[in-house]
């Protein structure tokens, strides 16, 4: 009897020690804000891909970045295999890193990346995103298309004073990919020769119903004509359509539910992301551009590097390149209809 009870003893103890010893086989991906239509549409592509590959679970931060610090904290204490982080705010990066580092867990940052001094600081940090400046040089060829030979304006130039007069909206004061956006939009346009004059950057955090506000106090308050308007993200310029549909600066003379430019009364709009909201309206002509920030190509390139740091696969084999073994750059590309 005495033997059964020890061996019970013994059993009980190894399943209770095995139990705790059991590895977490979830990846957490923690997004900045999934009221932001991009992220949204970035998250739902990756839990798709995820399927039948990877046990990947969101948490949403609120666009908090006190938030975000208390969910990672908590999963960091639940010792996952490996995070993937789209930060609140890139700068805060550095305690998540120096956090995750002591227990030994790697991490991938998505869509917002962390200073460099901060990615260098562990051999275990990985990022995955697109270069800024190429969204913005990929929209000034957009706008050199419209207004042509910057010396002769075409008819875009509404005024005929060889000017540009432009808004831009603009995401967040500080963030890195909307401070490169606007600064490389007007740097290639001038250096094209052409002159602008910005009437506003409206920041509005890369919310439509933002830059539908921003636009409509513009209007009542600008004097000048708008020629053209950039947006840092599409989100931004829905808001700004929608303002200037609602004062008719799009009127569909024609009536067939569609701005024809070379008939209707139409301000170019352009932006940057290819979010599913912005389809109709560049199918209809209202926004006349976008250029795609590639997320279904991201999110099949994330699953892969997942699949590899777990299994401990030799990251020089995988399907995309890893600039100086920590960064995957997947680059824009303009909209077209067939997309």
């Amino acid at each position: 009897m005495k033997k059964i009870i020890i061996f019970v003893l013994v059993s009980v103890s190894l399943f209770v020690m095995s139990g705790c010893q059991s590895v977490n086989n979830t990846i957490p991906l923690i997004l900045y804000d999934e009221t932001d239509p991009y992220i949204l549409e970035f998250k739902n592509y990756i839990l798709e891909d995820a399927i039948g590959n990877v046990d990947i679970k969101a948490y949403d931060s609120q666009n908090s970045q006190l938030i975000q610090n208390e969910i990672i904290e908590s999963l960091l204490d639940d010792q996952p295999q490996l995070l993937i982080i789209n930060p609140v705010d890139r700068l805060g990066a550095y305690t998540i890193i120096d956090e995750a580092q002591k227990r030994d867990i790697p991490l991938i940052f998505i869509n917002r990346e962390p200073i460099k001094k901060d990615m260098n600081s562990w051999d275990q940090l990985y990022y995955l995103g697109a270069p800024a400046e190429n969204s913005a040089i990929i929209q000034s060829e957009m706008v050199i298309e419209l207004f042509g030979n910057p010396y002769n304006l075409s008819d875009q130039d509404k005024n005929g004073d060889g000017v540009i007069q432009l808004v831009i909206f603009k995401g967040e004061q500080g963030h890195q990919d909307a401070e490169i956006r606007t600064e490389v939009i007007v740097d290639e346009l001038e250096r094209y020769g052409y002159e602008l004059e910005i009437l506003s950057i409206e920041i509005c955090d890369w919310q439509r119903d933002k830059a539908y506000d921003g636009m409509n106090k513009l209007l009542l308050d600008l004097e000048v004509e708008i020629e053209l308007v950039i947006s840092n993200n599409d989100a931004m310029a829905l808001g700004a359509i929608d303002a200037m549909v609602e004062n008719e600066l799009f009127i569909d003379i024609d009536e067939n539910d569609r701005i024809d430019h070379d008939i209707d009364t139409w301000i170019p709009v352009i932006g940057i992301d290819g979010i599913a909201d912005a389809t109709p309206y560049l199918e209809s002509g209202y926004l006349y551009g976008t250029v795609i920030n590639d997320s279904q190509t991201m999110s099949l390139i994330l699953i892969e590097l997942t699949q590899a740091i777990l299994n401990n696969t030799d990251l020089t084999t995988l399907s995309f390149e890893i600039e100086d073994g920590k960064y995957i750059w997947v680059d824009y590309k303009r909209y077209e209809e067939e997309d």
